[in-house]
């Protein structure tokens, strides 16, 4: 049975993985917390802040039982995660069966049916925190998809909410996603909700060709309806939402005088090379490291480009180093690092800069404006936010952007060279024209790539998700 709305809950309610802080317990016991900056967080601060706001999510640390709390004015939820629920739920089926799958399968997905049972467990306890604590009509966003089941999960608990949805990473075609056991519950998990958003508009028809061949529901266009009894259907809208970044303060960041000091400082410490060359990425399959860095070795090999006055920085942060696969990409590109330095380097220089570290925004800001060219080489990526970092930073209009075109980006970011990252060949001849683009040439791209991320920053983003959300009618019973 449906639980009744709380008598003082929440008028907006945010459901992701993990909460905006990361907690843990001091040394006496009491909850301590830090602040987790992302750009999900910095999106929803107007609207947290003009409403009565809550965000469900977990804390960071295993096993720890937690009270609301209250930060900045929100009211954040915890949910407990187990050490076994992080090993089944999180690094199993989330990490090592839905992210490869949904990347195009780069990586082949893990099938197991204990990892399954652990995620319905945890999307059902996500979804009953979220009913505990919504208040009567409240609009609920749920984010990604580790949490794919809560949208109908929640809707049989409260059918009152208006309900949005937000897939963060690509949605597979048919042909693909029919491999999960699974599929047909992981879409009538999503269908709970009344709008589902993706980053691009081929994710989207993707989802509802998926929905169109999997169950015996009416699609039109956009819009899938789950008929009642005959009587008519409530109405579920697929649609593309692209996500961006906090453009403005990224720019007003790259702006300041230390960050400006510090990347002339990068070059310095680098030789001041004639060309720097910038990879920035998760270690992870999916982005492509491999191919970028093999195509900058045979460059470096045809003699396109000189080991002596060419340096590229690769910044590749540590990322979930307890699947397997993830540990043999990081022993991929060590070997890969190691043999174009020991063939082309010189004492007191390296063509490769290999940094397996995460940095701070004023360090990235300044890594950006001191590279001439950012290679964003993806496989596969819903978006990637780092190359609209690149382009937020370059005020100077300066630098050129070489961009996978199966990024999200690559729909928005016209004034970039597009590159399909399999063809090395022909990865090799965009890193090469971007080497060499001409001063007149460059800031016409980068203009143009500066108008699109500055005017449509990730608060537009979440007003435009937002408003398609709320333009849902409401009914008494809307389940």
């Amino acid at each position: 049975m449906p639980s009744d709305a709380p008598a003082h809950g929440y008028d907006f309610v945010v459901v992701a993985n993990r909460l905006p802080v990361d907690v843990s317990l001091g040394e006496d016991g009491e909850p301590t917390w830090t602040r987790s900056p992302g750009g999900l967080v910095t999106a929803l601060a107007p609207v947290m802040a003009s409403t009565s706001g809550a965000w469900v999510g977990w804390g960071g640390s295993p096993d720890l039982e937690l009270d609301p709390f209250d930060v900045d004015g929100t009211e954040l939820i915890p949910v407990m995660l187990s050490e076994d629920d992080l090993e089944r739920f999180y690094e199993g089926f989330s990490n090592d069966t839905l992210w490869p799958l949904y990347h195009d399968v780069i990586e082949p997905p893990a099938f197991h049916r204990q990892w399954w049972e652990s995620y319905q467990k945890v999307n059902q306890r996500f979804a009953q925190a979220t009913a505990d604590r919504a208040a009567q009509g409240a609009t609920v966003w749920v984010h990604d998809y580790q949490l794919q089941l809560v949208p109908k999960l929640l809707r049989e608990l409260r059918p009152d909410l208006r309900i949005g949805y937000f897939h963060h990473i690509p949605f597979p075609p048919l042909e693909l996603f029919a491999q999960l056991p699974w599929r047909v519950q992981v879409v009538e998990g999503l269908l709970g909700a009344d709008l589902v958003g993706f980053q691009r508009a081929g994710d989207a028809a993707n989802f509802v060709r998926v929905v169109r061949r999997l169950t015996d529901l009416t699609t039109r266009g956009q819009m899938v309806t789950l008929s009642k009894h005959g009587e008519p259907g409530r109405h579920v809208r697929a649609a593309a939402f692209p996500i961006s970044i906090d453009s403005h303060a990224f720019d007003e960041l790259a702006r300041t005088d230390a960050v400006r000091e510090r990347a002339q400082q990068i070059r310095r410490e680098l030789g001041d090379p004639e060309y720097l060359l910038l990879g920035v990425d998760r270690l992870d399959y999916t982005k492509g490291i491999r191919h970028r860095i093999k195509a900058y070795g045979e460059l470096l090999s045809e003699e396109r480009l000189s080991p002596q006055s060419t340096t590229l920085v690769q910044v590749a942060s540590p990322s979930r180093e307890n699947v397997g696969a993830y540990q043999t990409l990081r022993d991929d590109v060590e070997l890969l690092v190691g043999r174009i330095n020991g063939d082309y380097g010189q004492v007191g220089h390296a063509p490769v800069q290999y940094l397996h570290q995460s940095f701070p925004m004023e360090e990235m800001a300044a890594l950006y404006l001191a590279a001439d060219v950012m290679l964003v080489t993806a496989l596969r990526d819903g978006m990637n936010l780092v190359a609209k970092e690149y382009v937020a930073a370059r005020s100077d209009d300066r630098g050129a952007l070489v961009l996978s075109e199966f990024t999200g980006a690559a729909d928005e970011l016209t004034g970039a060279v597009l590159v399909n990252p399999h063809d090395i060949d022909g990865m090799k001849d965009a890193i090469t024209y971007a080497v060499h683009l001409d001063a007149r040439e460059s800031r016409k791209r980068m203009r143009r790539l500066r108008r699109r991320v500055l005017g449509h920053d990730v608060v537009a983003w979440s007003e435009d998700f937002l408003a398609a959300l709320n333009a849902v009618p409401v009914r008494a019973e809307r389940g």
